[in-house]
């Protein structure tokens, strides 16, 4: 059973955290890194207690009962799984996120060095290119479904813009594919569970996300030292291809495996297990 408890941070802050197996030593701890916007709890369709993983996760500040951090980068979750990780005694940890949350990983991973064993990133977005400048030329809105799009341009226009622009929105439908929706009335209709309490409270957590992917990570994944897998769907409407290809490409550690036929969900179902079973054999391999 989850345990579920509060981490008191700096000046009062709170990170609400979640521990699968409290205070076991025989497994793999995984820090999952939730995607946008949801809450932290661990991914259940993932959990396969033949691999032997202990899944750790928390609530990004601004979702559930996490408090609020406006301002925070992707950088910023180094520090929180630093703060998590000593107070749960690991030395050395492996990381997983879907989405957004892969992008947190990545920064956790480069920020973090060692202590990282293995890094999962599932249909991560990657740095802001504002431009397709050198030397990133990519163009890093390609691809999007246009509300997506719209979204994160309302975001790199700055918190003002972004919190007009959620004033005015709506759930758009169209920018997940149909393999997707057929993901979501499947064992990932677990997203109504992290979704629903992560918008409940208003869009604070969703627009500190947004405004951090197109701002300045404050690390580089190319100084990720851990080995990475990057697992993205071809037909990924939320987050093109095109990121995954980049991070690719930049990361010196990583492995790219493109499902060309899947989307921003159905690529979970589709090569998730084999994903975590990776993990934790590369977890593993490297805390021996």
């Amino acid at each position: 059973m989850t345990k579920e408890f509060e981490l008191t941070i700096g000046d009062g802050r709170i990170l609400h955290v979640y521990d699968t197996a409290p205070g076991a030593t025989d497994r793999l701890p995984v820090l999952w890194h939730h995607g946008t916007p949801n809450i932290g709890a661990p991914p259940e369709p993932l959990f396969d207690d033949r691999l032997g993983l202990r899944w750790i996760s928390y609530d990004r500040p601004g979702y559930g009962g996490s408090t609020p951090e406006p301002g925070r980068t992707l950088a910023s979750a180094a520090g929180y799984a630093s703060r998590i990780a000593d107070a749960l005694g690991l030395a050395r940890f492996a990381v997983m996120g879907h989405s957004g949350g892969s992008s947190h990983a990545l920064a956790c991973a480069a920020l973090l060095g060692e202590r990282v064993l293995a890094v999962l990133s599932v249909s991560a977005l990657a740095p802001y290119t504002p431009g397709g400048a050198a030397p990133h030329a990519f163009d890093w809105f390609a691809g999007m479904a246009p509300s997506c799009e719209a979204s994160l341009r309302a975001a790199a226009q700055g918190r003002a813009a972004k919190e007009r622009h959620e004033a005015t929105t709506a759930y758009d439908p169209e920018m997940f594919t149909p393999e997707d929706h057929a993901a979501f009335e499947g064992e990932w209709s677990w997203f109504d569970s992290v979704v629903g309490p992560a918008v409940a409270t208003g869009p604070g957590g969703l627009i500190d996300d947004d405004v951090a992917y197109v701002t300045p990570w404050g690390c580089d994944p190319a100084a990720v030292t851990a080995p990475i897998l990057l697992v993205h769907g071809g037909r990924d409407r939320v987050v093109p291809a095109a990121h995954g290809e980049w991070l690719a490409r930049h990361c010196p550690t990583a492995e790219l495996r493109l499902s060309p036929g899947d989307g921003h969900i159905s690529i979970l179902p589709s090569a998730g297990a084999g994903a975590v079973e990776w993990l934790a054999v590369e977890g593993r391999r490297r805390s021996e």
